[in-house]
């Protein structure tokens, strides 16, 4: 009886021992993170230097972590509008673009910062601008935007590459009027709805490579109409403005068809009016946003 009594005793011990081995072990687990606070400008530095090696998640994690532990301080500035660009490299334009409205929510004062918030809102847009067969929304709300760094900021960097970007978007733009007039030409046989368009093109967008196309489908839709009259004006100012211009020499030859030839002669291609002609795509410019300051 004595060895059965010390036996259960040993194993309640052991059980005991187990027991208040696993429960500390559980509450180790369960414990939350100790907050330590850490030098602001390590912090921050940290945080750039993740940002220099493409580890986007803890740079963003860094940033964060500068604005929780030292909010409304110059880090803690600097810190938000480095997060804004940092979604931007993930192409995370959503969160990049809410980023960057926080910082002028809160720092509207700090003009050059401030300045830099703006243009990356109307990079995001303007790098998801798609092709002109589809919506044209992000185009019409990155021109808008470009076109408020230009006016806030006239003398900045910004301003010079959101005037250059300005530039891309009208012709995208003047591209979708085109396809429509195009439709409405060819395929609708709709003459007058396609003057329309190819006169918006020719009166809004008229430093886009689209104008001389434009010009030249006028010609044809008035003679469609036959307007003749109306041909004839367009294809002089086609010919006065873009001489050298395929689309001239597909006016004058339709134009002298029709017994009215133009007094200009198609010259050359490339002496006159080709300066449109090779411009910039907007996929060629993605991705490379200027870097805050």
């Amino acid at each position: 009886m004595k060895n059965k009594a010390t036996l259960l005793i040993t194993a309640i011990l052991i059980a005991s021992t187990a027991l208040t081995g696993c429960q500390s072990v559980g509450s180790k687990k369960n414990r939350a993170p100790v907050y330590v606070e850490r030098p602001v400008e390590n912090l921050y530095n940290n945080a750039r230097d993740q940002l220099d090696r493409k580890n986007y998640e803890e740079a963003i994690q860094g940033f964060e972590e500068v604005d929780r532990q030292h909010p409304y301080s110059e880090w803690a500035r600097r810190a938000i509008l480095m997060s804004a660009y940092t979604y931007y490299k993930q192409n995370k334009y959503e969160d990049a673009i809410a980023a960057a409205n926080r910082f002028i929510s809160m720092y509207q004062s700090n003009q050059d910062n401030s300045a830099y918030a703006y243009y990356l809102i109307a990079i995001c847009y303007f790098e998801q601008i798609t092709d002109v067969g589809r919506d044209q929304r992000m185009t019409e709300l990155a021109l808008a935007s470009l076109n408020e760094v230009a006016q806030r900021y006239p003398n900045t960097a910004y301003a010079k590459d959101a005037r250059m970007k300005m530039d891309m978007t009208r012709d995208q733009l003047a591209g979708k009027e085109m396809e429509i007039g195009r439709y409405y030409l060819e395929n609708d046989d709709n003459p007058i709805a396609a003057i329309g368009r190819f006169r918006r093109v020719v009166d809004l967008y008229q430093t886009t490579t689209h104008v001389p196309e434009a010009l030249h489908r006028l010609v044809e839709s008035y003679l469609a109409m036959g307007l003749v009259d109306e041909a004839t004006k367009a294809g002089a100012v086609l010919g006065y403005n873009y001489p050298g211009s395929e689309w001239y020499e597909r006016s004058y030859k339709l134009l002298t068809s029709k017994g009215h030839a133009p007094k200009v002669k198609p010259t050359k291609k490339g002496l006159f009016g080709d300066k449109h002609e090779k411009k910039q795509k907007i996929k060629d410019v993605k991705g490379k946003a200027l870097k805050p300051e």
